[in-house]
């Protein structure tokens, strides 16, 4: 290890030497970090690239998360935590220091800017809200253009409208949409009734359920009576004893088990579970029957 490069590892290390027990103290840390000269920079970037050293690319990373922690706070009023924010935009920055080529002339933070970004809009869309409100790369860019430029204005007028569409290359019908998709608020499908409250009126509130036609109803409780009526009617053409070991063992809250049946009609367990297939076969027989 050269004497320059120690006295940079040093202070990285004591830097981020134990524990961080806040973002606040996060932010501390890392701002203690030395930034790197020119120089060190791509030599650093150099070794990386040419010998896979993972200490090079450390302490590019290490050196460069101050910054990381400036972007992060400029997405602060999107109401998601800054620490999620900064820990989003670390991955982008170690994906940047991973494609970094030091022999393009731009110094790593310039090329790293998009890749911290990227990460930190998709963290936002991701979690902004639970509905997705841009998909494609056009409704991300006026995502963020839009919601930064209405910081300070309450909804857009027709000038106003055709001019963010003109500025942003999109259609004033696309800024209008999401502009209302910026105004708008999660709904719960079924929320929970307040406390002083007996119903909830959600989405699911307004949906008919799938039973409630009352000729459907009907058909079904008719269904249900005559079905009933017929098993009642087909188990008493069984012997007493088929029909009292198939009700015990099929038609009782509290089951018989085979070995209890046997006991009490003096027979043999398996006996007892041919009488039950015996007289199982029966009622699928009769059951028809008495349609």
């Amino acid at each position: 290890m050269t004497a320059t490069q120690a006295l940079i590892v040093q202070p990285v290390e004591l830097a981020l030497a134990g524990p961080v027990g806040s973002f606040d103290a996060y932010v501390d840390r890392v701002s203690r970090v030395p930034m790197l000269e020119r120089a060190e920079e791509q030599r650093l970037a150099r070794r990386f690239r040419d010998e896979t050293d993972l200490e090079a690319a450390r302490t590019l990373v290490l050196s460069h998360l101050r910054f990381v922690v400036h972007l992060a706070r400029g997405y602060a009023g999107y109401g998601l935590p800054v620490s999620d924010l900064v820990q989003e935009g670390n991955i982008g920055l170690m994906k940047a220091v991973k494609r970094y080529d030091p022999e393009v002339g731009v110094r790593l933070v310039t090329f790293a800017v998009h890749w911290i970004r990227a990460e930190i809009h998709e963290y936002v869309l991701r979690n902004w809200r639970l509905v997705k409100i841009a998909t494609t790369k056009a409704q991300r860019k006026l995502f963020f253009n839009l919601r930064r430029m209405k910081r300070n204005l309450t909804w857009l007028s027709a000038e106003e409208t055709s001019a963010v569409a003109r500025d942003l290359g999109v259609s004033p019908a696309e800024v209008t949409e999401m502009e209302q998709r910026l105004s708008a608020h999660d709904l719960s499908y079924d929320p929970v009734p307040l406390a002083d409250e007996e119903e909830s009126y959600g989405p699911a509130s307004y949906l008919s359920a799938s039973n409630a036609d009352p000729a459907q109803l009907a058909e079904d409780e008719e269904w249900e009576s005559t079905s009933s009526d017929r098993l009642t009617a087909a188990v008493q053409e069984l012997d007493p004893r088929s029909r009292d070991i198939l009700q015990r063992r099929w038609m009782a809250e509290q089951k018989a088990t085979l070995h209890e049946l046997a006991a009490e009609y003096g027979i043999s367990a398996e006996r007892v579970r041919q009488i039950e297939a015996a007289a199982l076969v029966r009622l699928r027989r009769l059951l028809p029957a008495t349609v």
